[in-house]
């Protein structure tokens, strides 16, 4: 099990690497990999293939990824609630109660919608309640990266493998056996 503070530091880490790339996603790709690698080898694998995309890219070409994955594929819009419940009155619900949550927490959320994937990793990397924590990794993240991985349609495209790690990254520790990654899907995306 991975120290709560650990957790939280890794969960913000990720939520820096799914934000539109920048001049500095290379270090904090490093400094990522340097924390999951320490605790999750598994998560870790597909963060270096990761990491091999962005330090043989230009910053142009990163960019291009970004938008091609997240805003050009329909199934891949990085909102928690939209993979959960589509543009429905569900996703409103559960837009607000985030935003229920981020005041009750005092979380002061960016310029992204509450249930953006940014804004709800930096969230769960910030608050110590284990339990809300969990609730979101259980019931929102993991269940939204599934739709998200499945939405993605080249098997190289570099924010797969991204995406892959977290989905490893939460799934360990958080998920019961039940909930885990089949051994085949784990080294789909892992070799």
């Amino acid at each position: 099990m991975v120290k709560l503070t650990t957790h939280q530091e890794i969960c913000r880490h990720f939520s820096g690497l799914l934000s539109y790339p920048d001049e500095r996603v290379a270090d904090r790709t490093v400094r990522c990999l340097a924390k999951v690698e320490a605790v999750n080898r598994e998560a870790s694998s597909p963060l270096e293939r990761f990491l091999a995309f962005i330090e043989s890219n230009e910053l142009a070409r990163i960019e291009e990824a970004f938008t091609g994955t997240f805003d050009l594929q329909a199934l891949c819009h990085p909102y928690v609630g939209y993979q959960l419940c589509g543009e429905s009155q569900q996703r409103t619900m559960f837009m607000i109660k985030l935003r229920e949550l981020y005041r009750q927490f005092e979380f002061a959320a960016g310029n992204e919608l509450p249930d953006h994937l940014t804004e709800v990793l930096r969230f769960i990397g910030l608050i110590s309640d284990t339990d809300c924590r969990n609730e979101i990794i259980q019931d929102g993240l993991l269940p939204a990266l599934d739709k998200l991985i499945q939405g993605i349609e080249n098997e190289d495209n570099p924010y797969l493998a991204l995406l892959f790690s977290l989905q490893c990254f939460l799934s360990e520790g958080t998920a019961p056996d039940s909930e885990r990654l089949s051994t085949e899907q784990q080294e789909e995306y892992s070799s």
